[in-house]
């Protein structure tokens, strides 16, 4: 996956041109304020699937496994990589010993076994794993040894994943929804004021692997006192706070803002390219239980006036059906005839043909915190109207969407965004239990095929019949790709471009 690996070296070097003032050897101390999209619904990393809780969480909390360059699998609380055998059935994983939880106790393989245990029952990624896992053990208490139903290529990836997140918590600490958020992390919850800031502490008892720092790999150092994340939900207030420098760093930066960020108190960080806007629909109730009127969906909308709406200039996007860009090992072009028609005229026959009322609205969820998503959606509802849908926006907070979004009374589509995540199996629909609740037999089996294949190269092939059923049944509509842009101070070294920023190795120069 070279693609994304340049676009992190070009990102970082841009930063470096305003950093070289600031070179120096990393100082402990200091305390940053991050502005976020807005508060999130919940610091339970396995209940959500919301970027805006892996961003805040992946301090607080730590997988057996994270990723590293070139999205490359990594052991974190693991020691090593898992020893596989039977065919690739049994893995066996040896813990880091000396490893502390917020609350002092030690870390065993028994709170690991809770905690897997846990994620099975509380996270989407967690109940499509344990659809293949057959049993979980703990030999004994620096071993963790996973059983499977058939081999299954995505299981370390799920297990590393930092949204529905397999994390590690105290074994006393199961309670569910989550009573204290106590984990591994290099920083520890010290206080949250709703809808002001969730503080975020050293924490001094911290043992992180002493390998050289890998993206969200290896040494995690902790130079930075404290961390606060600031819920700023209007995209141009984070915009004016960065330019004032009152921010280290905002996320999720319009792209028309860009201009403005210059100067000796912010700079852009731009991630090429970043992922897909996503307008995921409802299979399970409603208007679009019916494949014949997503389809029609499908054949209204017109990618390119979206993407202008939500990015202005093609320096941002690009229109593309394939869920993969070029550069992935997974692009390919099955099905994608489907998409880019922008043809309301011809999804107004499919839709009377599909039998239409004409008067059920079709319910598009939205936010205005991620500008660019409302912006979609209102070109999206003008081409919908011409195809003869009658539509209407729920325009809510993002905390309320993702509370919302699980209710399939509630909505027909809700609009998100994705980055291109290093295992396909990790998209949102392609899990069962996902908002939009997609589930199919041709789904089923191609994705059964293509997560029993071990061979890299077999996988990418078989990968091209995924991408066909999903165009074939329309469980999401994919926008196109995307860059992302934050600002952030050029005081604040340290932070490589990721899809979720993180915040251990930054810190503050003189």
């Amino acid at each position: 996956m070279k693609h994304w690996h340049k676009a992190i070296t070009l990102a970082a070097a841009a930063a470096l041109s305003t950093a070289a003032a600031y070179a120096q050897e990393p100082q402990r101390g200091g305390v940053i304020d991050v502005a976020t999209i807005g508060e999130p619904p919940t610091l339970d990393p396995m209940a959500s699937t919301a970027d805006l809780v892996g961003i805040v969480s992946q301090n607080i909390f730590e997988t057996l496994f994270t990723f590293g360059t070139d999205w490359k699998v990594v052991p974190l609380l693991a020691e090593a990589m898992p020893e596989i055998s039977d065919e690739g059935r049994v893995y066996t994983i040896k813990l880091r010993q000396g490893v502390t939880f917020h609350d002092g106790s030690a870390m065993d393989s028994a709170d690991v076994l809770a905690s897997l245990q846990r994620w099975q029952k509380v996270a989407s990624r967690g109940q499509q794993a344990a659809a293949n896992i057959a049993s979980i053990e703990a030999p004994d208490a620096q071993t963790i040894r996973i059983t499977l139903k058939e081999p299954y290529a995505p299981l370390l990836s799920l297990l590393a994943f930092n949204n529905s997140a397999a994390v590690v918590l105290p074994s006393e600490n199961m309670a569910v929804p989550m009573e204290k958020p106590v984990g591994t992390g290099p920083y520890m919850l010290k206080e949250r004021k709703p809808d002001q800031y969730i503080q975020l502490a050293r924490f001094d008892a911290y043992k992180g692997r002493e390998d050289a720092s890998d993206f969200y790999g290896g040494a995690r150092h902790q130079y930075l006192d404290e961390i606060r994340f600031v819920p700023v939900p209007d995209p141009n207030t984070r915009v004016e706070g960065a330019v004032a420098g009152q921010f280290a760093y905002a996320d999720s930066i319009p792209v028309e803002s860009v201009g403005r960020l210059t100067g000796d108190k912010t700079e852009a960080v731009t991630l090429k390219p970043f992922g897909w806007p996503v307008f995921v629909m409802n299979t399970k109730e409603g208007l679009l239980s019916d494949v014949a009127k997503r389809r029609a969906v499908l054949t209204a909308l017109n990618p390119e006036d979206l993407l202008i709406a939500g990015f202005g200039t093609s320096d941002f996007y690009a229109v593309d059906g394939s869920l993969y860009p070029e550069g992935y090992a997974w692009n390919n072009k099955e099905g994608v005839e489907a998409y880019g028609q922008g043809d309301p005229e011809k999804a107004a026959t499919a839709l009377s043909e599909a039998g239409y009322d004409g008067t059920t609205p079709l319910r598009i969820l939205t936010s205005r915190q991620y500008e660019f998503h409302y912006k979609m959606a209102e070109v999206a509802a003008e081409y919908l109207k011409l195809a003869g849908f009658q539509v209407k926006l729920d325009v809510v907070d993002w905390a309320t969407l993702t509370q919302r979004r699980q209710d399939p009374k509630a909505w027909d589509i809700f609009i998100s965004h994705s980055p291109f995540l290093p295992e396909p199996s990790l998209i949102g629909v392609m899990q069962d239990t996902s908002p939009g609740w997609w589930v199919s037999e041709a789904k089923t089996a191609a994705l059964k095929a293509f997560n029993a294949e071990s061979d890299p190269a077999k996988r990418a092939e078989l990968f091209g019949a995924v991408q066909k059923v999903f165009y074939d049944e329309v469980p999401a509509f994919k926008v196109g790709d995307f860059n992302a842009v934050a600002a952030k101070s050029p005081k604040l070294q340290g932070v490589t471009p990721a899809p979720w920023p993180y915040f251990w190795n930054a810190y503050l120069a003189k």
